[in-house]
């Protein structure tokens, strides 16, 4: 929550205006608190380049009241029948569908990250369908039984929480990542320790506030705040058992070494190329459309966005169609309901976009469509790129990097197995798909695709909470992945009971041998 003691923004970083800038509060053992932290990031809003609120870097007191009361949280919630655990649940999802939350929810997701309205309500929903799926986590937690293994004797087993547990966020999805951490933790009756993305954390400290009016019990959610030092004291602190995160290659891979270093698991979901193969049987008009929805929606900053198409033989005719529709295509401000492409969420992001773009022009790229250089009218600070096509071959920087904004990387291809071949040879494997007409050529390419989720004319194929969200290769550390049945799996270990209630007449000689065969 934000507190309502107010600091000044400091005037050098606010383009448009100087205003007053609240401080985002922790929430530690049910209560929201403010900061002791003498150090604070700026939450900008990518439109504008206002402050909007700023984020303490947690004291290293604050993390520790964290971590120690969600280990004293967990001996009761940990005990706490599923049935009453799912009940909470309930409640939650009836709370974030009320209208006056929900559109509290995306405007915070508007303002700090920059997505349409639209879009940002899309954010919330698809956490959302994780939060329902808890409200039946009951089916995910059974165990196993055999009995009369041996005369009286029965083996049986239970999965059971692991205990504290942290959740380390991203900024493009500010609601449905932390809804994919700590309501799948406490639904298997862990606590966890989150920490939001110090871009934009309105979203986890509204979604705080709900659970608490769930009746969640103090201490089983904790939010901190900070960047570096706080990711290290999660992956550090000896209570942590495990974590799960979502970003960046780089960060990732350190999370991923720093806490199975310390013997915790992790779950670490890292960058993407995904990549979409245009067949020239499928429905020309359907793929143009679906293209550019799924490599410029959201500014392309998701991890399943579609930003690289390859097209195959007579396809290669649909790029200029692409280009085309995307010029269509409004770039602006989120709270305007008729934008289609808002800001990227920093300076640096953008940056590092025109960097690539420029490199790969150089190397050879011809850009079809230039988003470079857009002024939004009365948003001139904003960090906005246009919808960009380039062509390229596989050796061109715009491929080789994930570019993580609204740019489509266009490679050509004279067959399937050629396109299946550049996909396969690509280190990520998050997400990909085919748009065909035919059932043949869709079966040969899912089962030839070494990619963890494909899509068959489906072009960004997110599955929903009844199964796990499974990408592979270079886009995942660790080999348990988020929400459903894989998502409880993390979050719970399988406890083994062997047990004789036969009655044995102390008469009867100790044994002292291990069973033979026959017995």
């Amino acid at each position: 929550m934000l507190s309502k003691s107010f600091v000044a923004a400091r005037s050098q970083r606010v383009a448009v205006s100087v205003r007053w800038a609240s401080a985002c509060q922790n929430f530690i053992n049910g209560k929201f608190q403010d900061s002791k932290a003498t150090s604070f990031i700026d939450v900008l809003n990518p439109a504008t380049q206002e402050v909007v609120s700023r984020v303490p870097r947690s004291t290293k007191e604050e993390l520790q009241a964290a971590e120690d009361g969600a280990k004293e949280a967990f001996k009761t919630w940990g005990q706490v029948p599923v049935q009453q655990r799912q009940r909470k649940f309930l409640k939650l999802q009836e709370l974030i569908r009320d209208p006056k939350n929900t559109e509290e929810i995306a405007k915070s997701i508007v303002t700090e990250q920059g997505k349409t309205m639209a879009d940002a309500q899309g954010d919330l929903f698809r956490g959302l369908e994780v939060v329902e799926s808890c409200c039946n986590i009951g089916d995910k937690l059974m165990g196993e039984t055999l009995g009369n293994l041996s005369k009286g004797i029965d083996t049986y087993s239970y999965r059971v929480p692991l205990g504290v547990t942290a959740g380390i966020c991203p900024f493009n999805f500010p609601a449905m990542i932390p809804l994919w951490m700590w309501p799948m933790a406490l639904a298997t009756g862990n606590t966890m320790v989150l920490k939001p993305s110090e871009k934009d954390p309105g979203a986890a400290m509204i979604l705080a506030r709900l659970a608490q009016e769930a009746g969640f019990p103090d201490g089983a959610l904790q939010i901190v705040h900070g960047d570096h030092d706080t990711v290290n004291f999660l992956c550090d602190a000896p209570s942590v058992r495990a974590i799960s995160f979502v970003g960046g290659n780089a960060a990732g891979e350190y999370i991923h070494a720093r806490g199975t270093g310390n013997g915790k698991r992790v779950q670490a979901n890292l960058g993407a190329k995904n990549h979409a193969t245009i067949m020239p049987d499928a429905d020309r008009e359907n793929t143009v459309n679906q293209m550019v929805g799924a490599a410029f929606g959201a500014a392309g900053q998701r991890c399943m966005a579609l930003s690289t198409a390859i097209f195959v033989g007579e396809a290669q005719e649909w790029i200029g169609d692409i280009a085309e529709k995307a010029k269509l295509l409004k770039v602006g401000s989120g709270m305007d309901p008729n934008t289609d492409v808002g800001p990227m969420i920093t300076k640096a992001a953008l940056q590092r976009a025109h960097d690539l773009i420029e490199q790969g022009v150089q190397q050879g790229a011809e850009v079809l469509l230039d988003g470079r250089g857009v002024v939004v009218p009365g948003f001139e600070q904003g960090n906005f790129l246009g919808p960009t096509v380039i062509n390229v071959d596989t050796k061109n920087a715009t491929y080789l990097n994930e570019i993580f904004g609204p740019v489509l990387v266009c490679l050509k291809a004279d067959t399937m197995e050629e396109a299946i071949a550049i996909t396969n040879a690509n280190p990520y494997g998050n997400g990909c798909c085919v748009f065909t007409s035919s059932g043949a050529i869709a079966r040969k390419y899912q089962h030839e695709i070494d990619v963890g989720q494909v899509g068959i004319n489906v072009p960004i194929p997110v599955p929903l909470p009844f199964f796990s969200f499974t990408g592979s290769r270079g886009s995942i550390r660790g080999d348990l992945h988020f929400y459903g049945k894989q998502g409880a799996m993390f979050y719970t270990q399988t406890k083994t009971i062997t047990s004789n209630w036969n009655v044995v007449p102390q008469s009867i000689k100790a044994a002292v041998s291990m069973p033979k065969l026959g017995d």
